[in-house]
């Protein structure tokens, strides 16, 4: 990551101020956008090195000069540091021209200049804000914050949409395997379930958040902004339309049966405590199933869906336009 030093200019004279961070070594950076000013937070020494890199905002994905992205609050810091640095200055010099010529005979008149104490400028202190989301780039290991999940990486531009998905689905897996090891047949139950619907919500945040940067690049911008994903077979068929790609076909057949399956079986979980009625009955090829019965739910079910899932966002991220 780039230098953490304001330079600024004072009468002529240039002073580079060093930038404190805060107590977990982060640095404030605010986007330049006036539609954005995104505040968000990187650690100098990780990420990208080397000369001419540029900063993207993590929000809005503005790329500019790191120098365009130091806050306003730090700004006002390091002018308030080089007025003190300069009056302090001007007293050291004025200090040194310090004189006094005592009086001489009996109508002898002295003279003298000496330097009265007096305050300095302030310091304009400040605080860095906390932030909700610490994140490592997959790409380039820069670490930043962010406020919310999603996020451009600050050096490297990469959106962190994959990583949340597939860091989302790990949590999944340990779902599982704490589900096998319960004795409780209820909690064992639970845990899958949950799983389960953690995998939904997973995929849906992660594909929002991946056609929401490229909407612009659709048919139809303002309903690629705002897709759901929670019911897989829906979401494919606006895929298509709105950007004429076939995610049915980044995965075989089986899978994509049993994940579109299994999301129905989520929306049941969600809104009918997991009761069969006869849409599900009707939408989902499922043979086993019966109206009034509950839906049944295997570890190795949300296994499979999990690993479909997987291969449908690296689909996405491949298919879909560059944002």
């Amino acid at each position: 990551m780039s230098s953490r030093f304001r330079h600024v200019e004072t009468m002529g004279n240039r002073l580079s101020v060093p930038i404190p961070k805060d107590e977990n070594g982060f640095l404030g950076r605010e986007c330049p956008v006036e539609d954005c000013l995104g505040y968000f937070k990187v650690r100098p020494g990780t990420g990208l090195t080397g000369p001419g890199l540029l900063c993207h905002c993590p929000y809005c994905g503005q790329a500019a000069d790191p120098n365009s992205f130091w806050t306003k609050e730090q700004i006002e810091y390091a002018k308030s540091v080089a007025f003190r640095q300069f009056a302090d200055a001007v007293r050291n010099d004025l200090k040194q021209l310090e004189f006094e010529y005592p009086a001489r005979g009996a109508f002898g008149i002295g003279i003298s200049m000496k330097l009265q104490p007096g305050s300095l400028p302030p310091v304009r202190h400040y605080r860095e804000q906390k932030l909700e989301t610490d994140v490592v780039c997959d790409e380039c290991t820069l670490h930043y914050a962010v406020f919310g999940l999603f996020a451009y990486c600050p050096d490297c531009g990469v959106h962190n949409s994959l990583q949340v998905l597939q860091r989302n689905l790990a949590l999944v897996a340990k779902q599982l395997e704490l589900a096998a090891s319960v004795e409780s047949r209820d909690l064992a139950r639970h845990l899958i379930e949950d799983s389960l619907e953690n995998c939904v919500s997973a995929f849906d945040g992660f594909a929002r958040e991946t056609c929401r940067v490229r909407a612009a690049h659709s048919q139809d911008a303002g309903r690629a902004a705002s897709l759901s994903f929670q019911n897989l077979g829906n979401a494919a068929k606006a895929i298509q339309r709105l950007f004429g790609i076939d995610l049915p076909g980044a995965v075989d057949t089986a899978s994509w049966e049993c994940t579109t399956r299994a999301f129905l079986k989520r929306h049941l979980l969600a809104h009918r405590s997991g009761v069969i009625d006869e849409k599900y009955v009707l939408s989902s090829g499922d043979t086993t199933a019966v109206v009034g019965r509950r839906i049944s739910i295997e570890p190795a079910e949300v296994s499979d869906v999990a690993a479909t899932i997987t291969a449908l966002g690296s689909a996405l991220i491949a298919l879909l336009p560059k944002p």
